[in-house]
């Protein structure tokens, strides 16, 4: 997902997102555990979908907080 996408949301679509993704990476780390991950590049990509949503949320409450 690109970051221009997540910035068309509101905090409560990326919000929402962020739960999905991180039961999505839940879920691939237990296949990861037991052996049945058959895309291991699935997991970095979620990784970086999380930190770029969480990056922009932080970003919006810190400019919310100056202004």
């Amino acid at each position: 997902m690109k970051a221009k996408e997540l910035r068309l949301k509101d905090d409560k679509q990326l919000k929402d997102e962020l739960i999905g993704l991180m039961r999505e990476r839940f879920n691939l780390r237990m296949q990861r555990g037991v052996g049945q991950l058959a895309k291991t590049d699935q997991l970095g990509k979620i990784k970086r979908d999380i930190a770029r949503i969480k990056t922009i949320l932080n970003e919006r409450l810190k400019s919310n907080a100056k202004g």
